[in-house]
């Protein structure tokens, strides 16, 4: 039973989901679309767990008219959505592609159309293949051709659009696209990782800036994926590897961002960084964001171990801490919310923060017109009331967007894990409301 009421997080708070162009979108040859990394890392043999790809996925891009309604039918206020670069510009740089606007138009206008918010991601992960083959992210070039793209979209939607985000979670695509091979583009090692990093900090800020030249009464930000991080043990030097661990996985693109530079002093081998960096360039790094998105769903519980390169640093496997495992074998830890909300909003240049991700995926089965997911359920409402806790201790929190509106291709997961409020029936593309959409619906309404 719920212990809160919508009014208790105040009239401002804001309510949404969130989705993005590549796990939802399909159409991937339609239109002139060309292909992202995503599309040649899927077809790759071995590198999706499930031998799937997103090339059908949803099929929101001929079902976003309906798809959307169900956001309002859920009484939410928001719709995050992100813009595929390869609509948009198949050639990466151009020539804009006209068909690629109409369609965001459309989507951008369906939104308006029911009273809800569009909030834009500018980059989610899809990068245009034909930039990846000239070096992607470890192109210093990278920061100029998103500069550009960045310029082409504020340009055709920042009449209707006033909220925007430049980049979706960046520590998470250099490090398991540039450093693990994980995910797209498949690269690995510190020569791939650290350049990445560095032009993807600098892409942050420029968007940034472009963004605020372009779009007047924009509100600006980024996201970040978040993990409150907690030593194993005791001892300092448990400590000191969960310092080094927190430094890379919360504070990589958020200190450059406030003008404090990259966290090397906690994590030494970020030093590194030093022989990509040039004259002006951390003076570029910052920008003065409206607001932050954190994006989190579990935490980090690390022991020191000496053979973890850069940050010496080991993860305790989530199904060894002895909690309840969501799907993904993600532990669930509602105060991971809480913790983090405190530990961003100590900084003095964190005006405003919006849980911009948070969700959980669970085995759900169609019974009838129903998906009973009383797990989600209580998933939500045990995070919700850890986000109204840190609110109620002046925490500048202003929004929960649930991840994610539909079910949808989970990356190098592939299809099996279902994070939707709506269930969706792949082989038909049946929708069916879950009971956890119902349960937004109904909170949302009281």
């Amino acid at each position: 039973m719920t212990t809160f009421s919508k009014s208790d997080f105040g009239p401002g708070f804001l309510w949404g989901v969130a989705t993005a162009a590549y796990q939802i979108e399909g159409a991937v040859g339609e239109d002139g679309r060309s292909p992202s990394i995503w599309d040649t890392f899927s077809h790759t043999p071995g590198k999706i767990k499930t031998g799937e790809n997103g090339d059908v996925a949803c099929d929101f891009y001929h079902r976003y008219h309906d798809d959307i309604a169900l956001i309002r039918e859920m009484n939410m206020q928001v719709h995050r959505f992100s813009l595929a670069w390869p609509r948009i510009l198949p050639g990466g740089t151009g020539p804009v592609n006209p068909k690629g606007l109409d369609f965001y138009h459309r989507v951008i206008d369906r939104t308006l159309e029911l009273g809800l918010e569009p909030w834009v991601t500018l980059y989610h992960w899809d990068l245009p293949q034909v930039l990846e083959d000239q070096g992607g992210w470890t192109n210093r070039d990278v920061v100029g051709w998103f500069g550009a793209y960045v310029e082409v979209c504020a340009r055709a939607f920042g009449d209707k659009v006033k909220h925007w985000m430049v980049l979706n979670e960046p520590t998470i695509f250099t490090a398991l696209g540039y450093m693990q091979g994980l995910h797209a583009p498949g690269r690995k090692g510190f020569a791939n990782f650290l350049p990445a990093v560095h032009h993807a900090a600098m892409a942050q800020a420029k968007g940034g800036r472009i963004l605020r030249a372009h779009v007047k009464d924009a509100q600006i930000g980024t996201t970040f994926s978040a993990s409150y991080v907690e030593p194993a043990g005791p001892t300092w030097l448990s400590r000191a590897a969960a310092a080094s661990y927190d430094a890379v996985v919360n504070r990589l693109f958020l200190e450059p961002a406030l003008g404090l530079g990259y966290p090397w002093k906690a994590a030494p081998f970020l030093l590194a960084l030093k022989r990509y960096i040039r004259l002006g360039d951390m003076e570029k790094l910052a920008f003065d964001f409206d607001f932050i998105g954190l994006q989190t769903y579990f935490r980090q519980l690390v022991r020191f171990d000496p053979l973890a390169l850069g940050t010496f640093a080991r993860e305790i496997p989530h199904a060894e801490r002895g909690g309840e495992l969501t799907e993904m074998g993600w532990e669930v830890w509602p105060e991971n919310i809480y913790l983090l909300l405190k530990q961003f909003s100590g900084y003095k240049g964190v005006k405003r923060i919006l849980i911009t991700e948070n969700g959980a995926a669970f085995p759900d089965t169609p019974q009838g017109e129903r998906v009973h997911d009383p797990k989600r359920i209580q998933f939500i409402q045990d995070h919700l009331a850890q986000v109204l806790r840190a609110k109620r201790e002046g925490v500048p929190v202003e929004g929960y967007f649930y991840w994610s509106l539909l079910d949808n291709f989970e990356w190098a997961e592939g299809y099996r894990p279902r994070f939707g409020l709506v269930y969706v029936d792949y082989p038909t593309q049946k929708r069916i409301l879950k009971d956890s959409g119902r349960w937004f619906g109904e909170f949302l309404a009281n």
